[in-house]
């Protein structure tokens, strides 16, 4: 899978969070350094566009790139400050875009999130498919 990666602020925890994934097998591009709300809605942007599959994006409280990433059609973005949200997010919400924050973000717990969201599949929410709301919309 490809993603990209974007943030506000450079920090070590974000390099980490690309190398993850990669050590897991997927494609990692990172993105230089803008303010939230731009890096956020760029890095949505080019999930709904089809250029990533997924995209992380990282804000001191995740709180603005999850609100800015929403704003572009299509994304699905999940703000998630432990494993059990980000596998949530997955399984029912179906979610694209992982928002973190920088703030409370280690490495360790970077790795728990990051291994979560990648080991849980989409299963469905309440008996209605993603897929078929899309189709209604457009």
């Amino acid at each position: 899978m490809k993603f990209v990666v974007a943030t506000d602020e450079e920090r070590p925890v974000v390099e980490h969070v690309a190398a993850r994934l990669r050590e897991r097998g997927h494609e990692a591009t990172v993105l230089p350094k803008a303010t939230w709300g731009a890096m956020a809605t760029d890095a949505a942007g080019r999930v709904a566009r089809g250029e990533f599959d997924q995209a992380i994006v990282c804000c001191w409280t995740g709180t603005g790139a999850s609100i800015a990433a929403n704003k572009v059609r299509g994304i699905r973005a999940a703000l998630c400050n432990d494993a059990q949200t980000a596998a949530g997010a997955r399984k029912w919400n179906d979610a694209n875009v992982l928002a973190l924050s920088l703030r409370l973000l280690s490495e360790p717990l970077a790795t728990e999130i990051v291994d979560a969201w990648l080991d849980t599949a989409y299963e469905g929410s309440e008996g209605e498919s993603l897929e078929r709301l899309h189709r209604e919309e457009a």
